[in-house]
């Protein structure tokens, strides 16, 4: 029997299903388009809407650069792009049914400062003031931590990156491996099975 199919795949041969879900915050209630064969399809993560409640948001009048690694349909990329209006938030994805989704629903949104592209059409000097991110973490550790490495070498000095990670996928884990590449990782908080760690953007000088 063939392996089940993964959302980081790069185009779903899953047949689409198109439907919809509710992205729900304090201060923010999105209605988002979303579709089979995309991470978490049928809802917002847990884990995704623990780091928009948590994790430190831009303020509103902020030009900044930033950045939602692995988009899925979107959910974080235009909570940051609404609730920071005048920023440049790019959304990556290598899988092409989450990225036209992200499209479509900046676009019902107009929201028109998100940036969605594939990662490898990313400016390689881009620069980026911070990271939002529910990383990938079943495409293994070995490409999680390139990938991770590939993109907190973005990071200004000042940046800063916040991801949210399951306990039991190896949140801890993760940390420790990015501490041992050099970089100052914190747990910025801890809740219903998840961490949200923050990364520094200057690497450590041992």
């Amino acid at each position: 029997m063939a392996a089940p199919e993964q959302y980081f795949t790069e185009q779903p041969q899953v047949p689409s299903a198109p439907s919809s879900v509710a992205l729900a915050l304090p201060d923010l209630h999105l209605r988002l388009t979303t579709d089979r064969g995309v991470f978490s399809g049928s809802r917002v993560d847990p884990g995704t809407h623990y780091l928009l409640l948590e994790a430190p948001m831009p303020p509103a009048d902020t030009t900044a650069t930033f950045l939602d690694l692995g988009c899925g349909y979107g959910p974080i990329a235009l909570a940051l792009a609404s609730r920071a209006p005048r920023a440049t938030v790019w959304a990556v994805d290598v899988n092409e049914r989450a990225r036209d989704l992200t499209e479509t629903n900046a676009r019902q949104l107009g929201l028109a400062n998100v940036r969605v592209a594939h990662p490898d059409d990313v400016p390689a000097d881009l620069a980026l003031d911070g990271i939002y991110a529910n990383p990938p973490i079943r495409v293994g550790n070995a490409a999680l931590d390139a990938m991770l490495r590939h993109w907190l070498r973005h990071l200004t000095p000042t940046g800063r990156a916040h991801l949210v990670i399951g306990r039991n996928l190896g949140a801890d884990s993760v940390a420790r491996r990015l501490r041992a590449d050099g970089w100052r990782v914190e747990r910025l908080g801890s809740r219903a099975g998840y961490r949200i760690l923050t990364v520094h953007g200057a690497e450590v000088v041992a």
